[in-house]
């Protein structure tokens, strides 16, 4: 399984597309066994999906996304958490723990994207 953390300083961001990287987490047994980072290539609609899907994630976690990202993850079976804070790999461990929920905090608007996570 392959877990992906969209993070600023190993930290979970608060809008998905305008992360500085993404921290990937390969999992095997509930347990992370190597972890990556990614830097972002650049926010472009529906682009940033279709390079996690072409890089085999499993799961994307973050503050907050819009919801066409949201969409085109949900159509390649790839499951979305939105509303996660604190540090990108304690995130990844409570989702493989069960713990991390989705607070399905979904972005409306582009120019507040500083604000999505709340």
């Amino acid at each position: 399984m392959k877990i992906a953390v969209a993070s600023m300083n190993g930290m979970v961001t608060e809008h998905f597309g305008y992360c500085e990287s993404f921290n990937i987490f390969e999992a095997e047994n509930n347990q992370i066994v190597k972890s990556k980072s990614v830097p972002n290539p650049g926010h472009k609609p529906g682009f940033l999906p279709n390079f996690l899907n072409d890089m085999g994630v499993n799961v994307v976690i973050a503050g907050g996304m819009g919801g066409s990202a949201i969409n085109i993850f949900n159509e390649k079976g790839i499951e979305v958490i939105t509303g996660a804070q604190g540090s990108a790999e304690a995130a990844a461990t409570s989702y493989l723990k069960g713990t991390l929920k989705s607070t399905g905090s979904v972005c409306h608007e582009h120019q507040h994207h500083d604000e999505c996570g709340n």
